[in-house]
């Protein structure tokens, strides 16, 4: 269990997300290009699942439910979606977690990308015990999306993060990756996405392809995959998460579920200088990602 792995995929969660939002859908592949000065909601989602797990030592739905909203309410401009705002202030007025509350909002539930961006930490934890680490991506996700696509993205994504921070970087190979997470996945929608990856890769399809095969929106299943596709397709951080971004779309998204990645498979100690020492709040996210790996470290002793 690596330390620097679990550093690595919390700030790059941060630095994909702060370089995505700042030239979010406008630019194409730069080298130079430089994280902005703020990262958004993705990051303080992230931040607050990562809390939770720490302080709760585990899953917990009302502690994770009340940090997201206590943590909203203190840095609501960071540039939340409608939609978990409201869910907050139901629970603000005594609703219950586990009511399924985006239901009330989204016939059949959310299928956005608010579970799978945030869901880092639970892959981090739980990246020695598929079967938690599926539940505790369920129920997280279900507090804000409850939609099949939606915590499944959340439960791949996870899965991804888990892989990426079991593997040796240099014995790393694409297609074995490619190969459990389609073993992983248990919805259609994704195993089609996983299979196109292949020809994708093979091919080194241009950007227009990835994004009309894989998406780059806001839903689930049109980002997580994306995601995953810039990291198997690069093979180093900084071409992973540029990649991402230049895709457009939700690129702040698709940058911090990317940088998540390729932050735990490559530690960080790889990740780009210029981008850590510009990061926000980098100190507490660190610190946060010791925590989190000391408590996993406590878990797995007892």
């Amino acid at each position: 269990m690596n330390l620097a792995k679990f550093i690595g995929s919390l700030l790059g969660t941060a630095i994909g997300d702060s370089l995505g939002a700042q030239g979010e859908g406008i630019f194409h592949l730069q080298g130079t290009k430089e994280i902005g000065p703020r990262y958004t909601d993705d990051t303080a989602m992230m931040i607050g699942l990562a809390e939770s797990l720490i302080e709760c030592k585990g899953f917990s739905g009302e502690h994770m439910a009340n940090r997201f909203m206590e943590n909203f309410e203190r840095e609501p401009w960071r540039g939340y979606a409608w939609g978990p705002p409201r869910i907050f202030r139901m629970i603000r007025r005594g609703r219950k977690w586990n009511e399924m509350l985006d239901r009330e909002i989204y016939p059949g539930g959310s299928y956005g990308n608010g579970a799978a961006m945030r869901i880092a930490p639970v892959g981090l934890f739980c990246h020695d015990d598929p079967k938690m680490l599926r539940e505790v991506a369920y129920q997280s996700s279900q507090i804000t999306h409850s939609h099949e696509w939606a915590i499944e993205g959340a439960a791949l994504e996870a899965c991804a993060v888990a892989m990426a921070v079991n593997l040796k970087a240099e014995n790393f190979n694409k297609y074995e990756f490619l190969k459990e997470l389609m073993n992983f996945t248990r919805v259609g929608i994704y195993q089609k996405k996983l299979e196109a990856m292949k020809s994708l890769l093979d091919e080194g399809a241009p950007r227009g392809k990835v994004i009309r095969e894989l998406g780059n929106g806001v839903e689930a299943m049109n980002s997580v995959p994306a995601a995953i596709y810039s990291f198997l397709c690069n093979s180093d951080f900084e071409s992973s998460v540029i990649y991402a971004v230049s895709l457009g779309g939700d690129a702040d998204t698709i940058g911090a579920m990317t940088g998540a990645i390729a932050g735990a498979c490559y530690g960080v100690d790889e990740i780009t200088k210029r981008w850590m020492n510009r990061l926000e709040n980098r100190e507490y996210i660190k610190k946060l990602a010791e925590k989190l790996w000391e408590a996993k470290k406590g878990v797995k002793g007892k």
